[in-house]
């Protein structure tokens, strides 16, 4: 006979059990640190344990159960690895409105096709879904919707082993009823998660859970909640316009090294196949204009760095920037000040990467000082090139992995040249990098007046 689930009370700060809810914690004397925790159990606990039955490796991995279901989408197989791996749980969050339930209803449109999909809502109504779901043509009578906030049903439905996919938008909606906090809470999200979970490992399901995010931009809810899960992905852009890069922050199945990059249009999200030639696409050269060999993932990319240096009309000059870090930006700033010839303590510095990019690779450096240079002198590059490469608080220009890719990438945009860091030895040398040991060299050599 199965063993009744049963609700339990956790400190949150020392980790003490109790049975019934208690103001102060009796063991660390902490007030309002326990949280209400439910006991999940599927099958009645032996009074005395049995010895496990092992299996060796090999056995493990000739008899492996966990294939892999397309998604439909190029780029998402590409960031879990291959597709969605039977049994896992996938937790994806993202802005408000950034597109979450856009590319997930077309994931189930296109997975359906060849293996039974369930979508539960708990945010929206079947008719909503519906209208979404007309919108971007993903109207498929084979594809099962149902709109619940119970977890104890949704985990039941997961547990009959009638889908091989069920994605859930959103945990945060969905509550057990063993617990009497209100959904979103950090107890039943926790449990909430855990119920799931339990029902797809056991009948080899595979299971999407949406996310909330936090106004930094964190996942909501407990830290355990990523955890829990077999794969985090995240979901990230300009809600209003702009690309949007999906990345893998955890993964138990592949690398957390790919991205895929969308665009939103009228019929939902699209991967973008080129997104150098988009970014640069109106793109005017012009002083403080320079283009960035980045990577997102393992893709190199192209994206316009744009920097405006003006005279400051008050005491303190103003420093602003969007897609990078403002203490990046200080930094870098501080450095040219100090290493060159460039006046800027009482200039207002603007940075700015062109279509919505966050950049966050220190490849990002020399691009970011030639564009300020560039603008503070009024001056262009003299040559159609791009640039890449870390700088140190010397002035000194790093080397950064993957100038391969970067290079075949500038190349098939048309660019001359490219002015990045001296190569290592073990590196192929190309006449198409120009190298440049510090910052000081690269303004006085590939810096000229337009």
């Amino acid at each position: 006979m199965a063993k009744k689930s049963a609700v339990r009370y956790a400190c949150t700060n020392c980790g003490a059990m109790y049975s019934s809810w208690t103001g102060r914690c009796s063991q660390c004397g902490e007030w309002n640190t326990l949280q209400e925790e439910l006991q999940v159990s599927t099958q009645a606990v032996a009074s005395s344990g049995n010895r496990l039955k092992t299996q060796t490796v090999d056995d493990v991995v000739s008899h492996d159960e966990h294939k892999r279901i397309a998604s439909g989408i190029t780029d998402v197989d590409t960031i879990l690895g291959g597709g969605i791996v039977s049994g896992s749980v996938n937790l994806i969050a993202g802005q408000p409105g950034i597109g979450k339930s856009t590319l997930l209803l077309q994931l189930a449109y296109a997975v359906a096709a060849h293996e039974p999909v369930l979508y539960v809502s708990g945010e929206e109504s079947a008719h909503q879904i519906g209208l979404r779901a007309k919108r971007l043509g993903a109207l498929r009578s084979d594809l099962q919707l149902a709109t619940s906030t119970s977890a104890d049903d949704i985990a039941a439905t997961v547990a009959s082993g009638q889908y091989k996919l069920v994605i859930v938008d959103s945990i945060q909606t969905v509550g057990a009823s063993a617990i009497t906090s209100a959904p979103g809470s950090v107890s039943q999200i926790t449990n909430s998660t855990q119920l799931l979970t339990v029902a797809a490992k056991q009948t080899n399901t595979a299971l999407i859970i949406v996310g909330h995010v936090t106004k930094e931009g964190s996942i909501a809810g407990p830290k355990v909640l990523e955890h829990l899960v077999d794969v985090v992905l995240q979901f990230e852009g300009d809600r209003y316009g702009g690309f949007k890069i999906l990345r893998a922050i955890k993964n138990r199945y592949g690398s957390t090294s790919e991205a895929g990059i969308f665009e939103m249009v009228d019929n939902g999200l699209q991967v973008v196949k080129n997104p150098s030639a988009a970014l640069l696409a109106e793109r005017q050269v012009s002083d403080g204009s320079v283009v960035l060999a980045t990577l997102e993932g393992t893709r190199p990319l192209l994206v316009e760095v744009q920097a405006l240096v003006n005279k400051t009309s008050y005491g303190y000059p103003k420093r602003a920037v969007s897609g990078l870090e403002l203490n990046r930006l200080n930094l870098l700033v501080a450095m040219l000040e100090r290493r060159t010839k460039l006046n800027l303590a009482d200039q207002d510095i603007y940075v700015n990467i062109v279509g919505g990019m966050q950049i966050k690779e220190p490849a990002a450096d020399l691009a970011i000082c030639l564009a300020i240079g560039s603008a503070a002198r009024g001056l262009q590059l003299k040559s159609n090139a791009v640039v890449f490469g870390e700088v140190g608080l010397s002035g000194e220009v790093r080397h950064v992995p993957y100038i391969e890719k970067r290079l075949a990438e500038a190349k098939k945009l048309g660019f001359d040249a490219a002015i990045g860091p001296v190569e290592i030895s073990n590196t192929k040398k190309s006449s198409f990098l120009r190298s440049v040991p510090d910052v000081r060299t690269a303004l006085n050599t590939f810096l000229e007046k337009d």
